[in-house]
C-alpha cells in the first residue's frame, strides 16, 4: 500500500489523523516536534492506528471520514484492531 492513514495518541488523550506514505517517519517527525502543529504541544504521541490504502485520493477520504468520529468512535476502532 503506498499510503498510510495512522491515528496517534497524544500526551493529552486526544488523537491526532493523518496520512503518509511512511508511518515511522511521521511518528518521528511528530514526536521531534516538525510534525503537525497540533501535535507539537502534545508530545510524546504514539501510534495506535494505521490502515493502508492504494491512492493519495483514498487516503485524504478515509482521513476526513475519521477525523468526523467522536472520540469514542476512535477509541472503539483503536480497540477492535489492537496492534
Amino acid at each position: 500500500m503506498p499510503y498510510f492513514v495512522y491515528l496517534l495518541e497524544c500526551r493529552d488523550g486526544s488523537y491526532y489523523c493523518g496520512f503518509t506514505k511512511n508511518v515511522a517517519a511521521r511518528l518521528s517527525a511528530h514526536n521531534k516536534g516538525t510534525g503537525a502543529k497540533y501535535t507539537r504541544a502534545r508530545r510524546p504521541v504514539k501510534l495506535v492506528y494505521f490502515e493502508g490504502k492504494k491512492t493519495l485520493k483514498t487516503a485524504m477520504r478515509r482521513e476526513l471520514e475519521i477525523k468526523s468520529f467522536p472520540h469514542s468512535r476512535k477509541r472503539a476502532m483503536i480497540a477492535s484492531r489492537a496492534m
